[in-house]
């Protein structure tokens, strides 16, 4: 462990971290480029805005299931098969003659995205020394807020000048480069112990376990709910698009800071570092909500932006902390709860939208963050 620290450890974290950033990238990546996609597909943007619906539903199903499946397979050899499948799903997406051939596609991602992740959220541990393990997974799960400031406008700038196929083409390249670099860059990482479907079930009756996957069940709904229809609810405040689009960045950026100081935080503390996390959701949600003002609103979303953003590595914390015995396992279920999570939010906050108008979605964001902060404090957390 020691010269595997010393001479692989810090660039075979980056490597994992732009893994995670590929991967989310990829997924996300119909977002800004539904309506060339839809006419090109003949389909409607609606219809074509469900491949993102997909890929998140067969993520969450794959997670648990991959982690069995490889059984004694080095875990190396499984990133990188699983990161040469994404670039050629995202291929396949590009070449895509008919919507049947994108699903498809789509469906690989999600494959792809739900192993990736499962194999990837625990792996710092066996990358570095124990004192670095906090600051290493907080730069593994840098990949997602990365993604989300850099990855999807870049791909949508991409699709406006040369196309949304080619969009997918480079996220395809950008795969193949990663599953190449992780060649070099991984250490050998031999399966710690053969996992079985019996273990994701056990694991379920773990208190710490149950109770960090209801609060990130519920974080995760709340946000996505709320922040999905962020838009027309700032549009409300009569903010015009540019500035839309520069909030936006602002509420990213804010999100990657969050990912690291919560991760620092959550070696200490995990428990706490949640509770503070759910806090300032709650309390940013509700800001937006009662928000007068686009000066508010930016706070706002720089409140909520630094809460969000160090959910998902405090979560990852949480679940290793409760079962430090089977780290593949509990990242699994983690990534299955949190990918489920994402599409349920963005169904449950349209349902929320169509009812009640914009400014309902976010006291519903509010409400299930609250919840989250309420199960923290009555649950069974684990030990930092």
């Amino acid at each position: 462990m020691t010269h595997l620290t010393r001479t692989t450890g810090w660039p075979a974290v980056l490597v994992v971290a732009t893994g995670i950033f590929t991967v989310v990238t990829s997924e996300m990546l119909p977002v800004g480029l539904l309506t060339p996609m839809g006419a090109a597909l003949q389909v409607s943007e609606g219809t074509a805005g469900q491949t993102l619906t997909t890929t998140g539903i067969v993520a969450a199903v794959a997670a648990p299931l991959v982690v069995p499946a490889l059984g004694r397979i080095d875990r190396r050899t499984a990133l990188v098969a699983l990161t040469a499948l994404l670039a050629a799903a995202n291929l396949l997406a590009a070449w895509a003659p008919a919507f049947a051939v994108m699903v498809v596609a789509r469906v690989l991602v999600g494959v792809a995205m739900g192993g990736i992740w499962a194999l990837s959220a625990g792996l710092a541990v066996r990358l570095v020394a124990p004192g670095a393990v906090g600051r290493a997974t907080a730069t593994i799960f840098s990949g997602i807020a990365v993604a989300s400031v850099l990855g999807v406008p870049a791909g949508t700038f991409l699709g406006a000048i040369a196309g949304w196929r080619a969009a997918f083409v480079v996220v395809g390249a950008l795969s193949a480069a990663v599953a190449l670099a992780m060649v070099v860059l991984l250490p050998r990482l031999p399966a710690e112990r053969a996992p079985g479907l019996s273990g994701v079930t056990a694991l379920l009756r773990n208190p710490p376990v149950a109770t960090g996957l209801v609060v990130v069940a519920l974080l995760v709904v709340g946000h996505f709910g709320a922040y999905t229809y962020v838009r027309p609810v700032l549009e409300g405040l009569a903010i015009d698009a540019p500035l839309i689009g520069t909030l936006l960045l602002v509420y990213g950026v804010a999100g990657v800071l969050g990912n690291f100081v919560a991760g620092t935080a959550a070696v200490r503390s995990v428990p706490r570092t949640m509770q503070v996390l759910a806090g300032l959701v709650v309390a940013a949600v509700l800001l937006l909500a009662l928000a007068p003002s686009a000066s508010l609103a930016a706070v706002a979303l720089v409140v909520w932006g630094l809460g969000y953003g160090g959910v998902s590595v405090t979560a990852q914390t949480w679940m290793m902390a409760a079962a430090p015995e089977a780290r593949e396992t509990v990242s699994s279920l983690f990534a299955a709860v949190f990918n489920g999570a994402i599409a349920l939010g963005a169904v449950g906050g349209g349902l929320v939208v169509d009812g009640f108008g914009p400014s309902a979605v976010l006291v519903w964001g509010a409400v299930l963050a609250a919840a989250a902060l309420v199960a923290v404090a009555t649950g069974r957390a684990p030990r930092s």
